[in-house]
Order: C-alpha cells, then sequence, then structure tokens
C-alpha cells in the first residue's frame, strides 16, 4: 500500500514537472546563445560587400507570431524550434556568393542547431507537436523567391540575413513570454 501512494506521488510530481515545460536550459543559455547569434550577424553585414538593395518580395509572417503569442507554452516552444530549424536550412544552401567567411556561418550554424536540438529537449513527450505548415511554406518562399531566383547572389544573402535577424529578436520575444508564464 506505501510502495502505491510514493509511486503515485513520484507520478504526480513527475508529470507536474514535465508539462509545466521547466527546461534549465531555456533558462539559462537560451538568450546566451541567441545574442551570440545575433552577433555573428550583425559580423556578417559587416563583411558583406556592397550590395545593391533588394525588395523583400516575401511578406514578415507576423500574423503567425501574433497567432503563436496567444497560444500554449509548448506552441510557443515548438514553434520557436521550428524557426531555428528552418533558419539552419536556409544557410544550408550554397553561400558562396556572400562575403561572409565559412567559420562565422559555421558557428552560426552550429549555435542554431545546439538551440533548436535543447530546445525540441525541453518539450519532450511533447514532441510530437506538428509543424507549422505556413511557416514552412514562408522560409520555402524565402529560399525559392530570394535565394534561388536570386542566384544565391550576394544581394540575395543579404536580404536573408536580415530576415533571419528578424526571426531570431521575433524568437527571443517568444522566449521571454515563456520566461515570464512560468
Amino acid at each position: 500500500m506505501m510502495n502505491r501512494i510514493l509511486f503515485a506521488c513520484l507520478f504526480l510530481t513527475l508529470s507536474t514537472e514535465s508539462s509545466s515545460l521547466s527546461c534549465r536550459w531555456m533558462d539559462h543559455k537560451f538568450r546566451q546563445h541567441n545574442e551570440e547569434t545575433l552577433n555573428l550577424l550583425d559580423t556578417m553585414a559587416k563583411n558583406a560587400s556592397n550590395t545593391t538593395e533588394v525588395e523583400v518580395t516575401v511578406a514578415f509572417p507576423n500574423h503567425l507570431y501574433h497567432q503563436v503569442s496567444k497560444s500554449s507554452a509548448e506552441d510557443k516552444l515548438a514553434f520557436t524550434v521550428q524557426i531555428l530549424e528552418e533558419v539552419a536550412a536556409l544557410f544550408e544552401e550554397d553561400h558562396s556568393s556572400a562575403s561572409w567567411e565559412d567559420s562565422t556561418v559555421r558557428n552560426l550554424l552550429n549555435i542554431v542547431n545546439k538551440q533548436a536540438e535543447e530546445l525540441h529537449s525541453c518539450i519532450g513527450s511533447h514532441s510530437h507537436k506538428k509543424k507549422t505548415t505556413k511557416l514552412h511554406m514562408y522560409f520555402k518562399r524565402l529560399s525559392h523567391h530570394i535565394l534561388k531566383e536570386m542566384g544565391h547572389s550576394a544581394e540575395a544573402w543579404e536580404v536573408i540575413r536580415k530576415e533571419t535577424k528578424a526571426h531570431l529578436m521575433r524568437a527571443e520575444q517568444l522566449a521571454s513570454s515563456l520566461h515570464t508564464a512560468q
């Protein structure tokens, strides 16, 4: 009888902790890593050769951020993970025309992938959340309409760099809202 009570208390404690998205990494490392990534993106801008300004033909998905801001903590976290994974996929494309150091791009990819992996582990049993199709389609449009149609040019990569910075800043806001909600 005592074992059943102990087991029930242990189960209740574990399930309560996992549902609150208690995540030490998120509390201590996400902001630090995000700042490093933003600094790398700024470094990339400084290293960019003189590029002509290109009009962005893919609208930033503000409405998706607005929708997810009203969602559960798990949905916010899953959305943030998806942003990081989509950004990593973009930067794995041919960036040889950009005047960035390869080591800077590798560092950026390492940090973004680390963030996605660690945040994904924070949602643990909630990891079955499906990806937001509209967000995925937005990133596909960036890849197709900006990168591919512009031949992966330096100008196209500068647009991607700016869009990425905007996404990482919004991801920081989402993460901060999770931090204050707990």
